[in-house]
């Protein structure tokens, strides 16, 4: 879908220039300074505005981002006055003749019903009003109109109307891409929802269920497992950034850890190696946790074997390399196959997909997750972690209570 819109962009900026440069023409002709032909002029002139009035628009369609965006769509048509609307009311109105807001919502209903532009002539009695004429383009994303561009000029034109069109449709481009990072945001809050929903069920009732036993034996056993209990789930519940820190997660790591050993004893032993250099490195939060998880469920759960799990975090240059191994029964790589594309179901559990589709939005197709496992073999989970990434920021350690 992003590989089409951008196609789009490209298609429609051409035309965009040549309705800027005729609609210059049309409203007020000027000379051009500097070298090439007029429509090459033109052609930079339109990119430079348009990158500029993007940014704003790929935050929705509000006053805010209308009025920021207003002035940068007016240049692109060369109009005396433009303004843009919601379904309901004017957002932002740039240029002379504000006093036809009223005029212009009454005619907006046409469009906004069938997609439709149209124009059409503006009633006006003052005497220094350029204003006599507006045309209205539909913004749609996903088929659906959510408001209105509207040029107005001292006169009809026809270049005008095909011109409004193409920003129109340049802008509703700018909002689907909107659109599709809001959605893109909710999904990776519902990935984590989804995670926190694992965790809940199955460990909490294991988890107090061992701290209960404890309570007569061991009560100072069962008050530290608590307070594991306690920071852990606070940790995994938090509402604090999508990012952590390699050192929070690893702590939080070894509360889990310390509730899973109270549970099978010296069946699970556990090895660390981590080099401080990359504990600050930071990382999608709950992304090691269940990785560690899958490795307690498949290796103990189902056997009265001793079991072994080894975390190693290594600084590797630009990058921070964690790998997490378990000697347990392994898996057939096929099931393994489907888990990670999301076919096997919520049978095949939601962890090692859920974090294999997280980083590769956080980083790239190159840092998902590498798998090596075998029925009886055990399973080997490396995960790659620049230490410096755009937009990849711990909110820092939550403060203690």
């Amino acid at each position: 879908m992003s590989g089409f819109l951008a196609g789009l962009c490209v298609a429609v900026l051409p035309l965009l220039a040549a309705g800027f440069w005729l609609g210059r023409r049309t409203a007020r002709p000027e000379t051009l300074g500097g070298l090439g032909t007029p429509v090459e002029h033109a052609t930079f002139q339109t990119l430079h505005t348009a990158s500029l009035a993007a940014p704003p628009l790929r935050a929705g369609l509000t006053e805010e981002t209308a009025r920021r965006s207003a002035r940068r769509l007016r240049t692109l048509l060369g109009t005396d006055a433009l303004c843009l609307t919601d379904r309901e009311s004017v957002l932002a109105w740039d240029g002379a003749g504000e006093h036809h807001r009223d005029e212009v919502l009454q005619r907006l209903a046409g469009p906004l019903e069938s997609g439709r532009g149209e124009a059409f002539r503006l009633r006006c009695d003052a005497p220094d009003c350029p204003l006599r004429w507006a045309v209205v383009a539909p913004l749609t994303v996903d088929d659906r109109v959510h408001g209105t561009l509207v040029a107005c000029a001292p006169r009809e034109s026809a270049v005008l109307v095909r011109a409004a069109g193409e920003v129109a449709r340049w802008v509703s481009v700018q909002l689907e891409l909107a659109d599709l990072d809001r959605s893109r945001t909710r999904l990776i809050e519902a990935e984590i929802k989804a995670l926190r929903a694992q965790i809940s069920p199955h460990f909490i009732f294991n988890s107090l269920a061992v701290i209960a036993s404890f309570v007569r034996t061991d009560p100072e056993r069962a008050r530290e497992l608590l307070l594991e209990f306690a920071d852990f789930t606070r940790y995994s519940f938090r509402r604090h950034g999508d990012f952590t820190t390699l050192a929070d997660e690893l702590h939080a790591i070894d509360q889990y850890l310390a509730l899973v050993r109270a549970r099978f004893g010296d069946r699970l032993s556990v090895t660390l190696q981590i080099a401080p250099e990359v504990l600050p490195v930071a990382l999608p939060f709950l992304c090691l946790q269940p990785l560690v998880e899958n490795a307690v469920k498949h290796g103990l759960e189902g056997t009265a074997d001793k079991r072994h799990i080894s975390i190693t975090a290594r600084d590797a240059g630009a990058e921070a390399v964690v790998v997490i191994e378990d000697d347990g029964a392994g898996m057939d790589p096929e099931l393994l196959r489907r888990i990670l594309a999301g076919e096997a179901g919520p049978s095949g559990g939601i962890g090692l997909s859920n974090v294999d589709d997280r980083l590769r939005q956080v980083y790239g197709d190159d840092h998902g997750l590498v798998v090596e496992t075998a029925p009886g073999a055990g399973m080997k989970i490396t995960a790659r972690l620049p230490k410096y990434q755009p937009g990849v920021h711990s909110a820092g350690r939550l403060p203690r209570p």
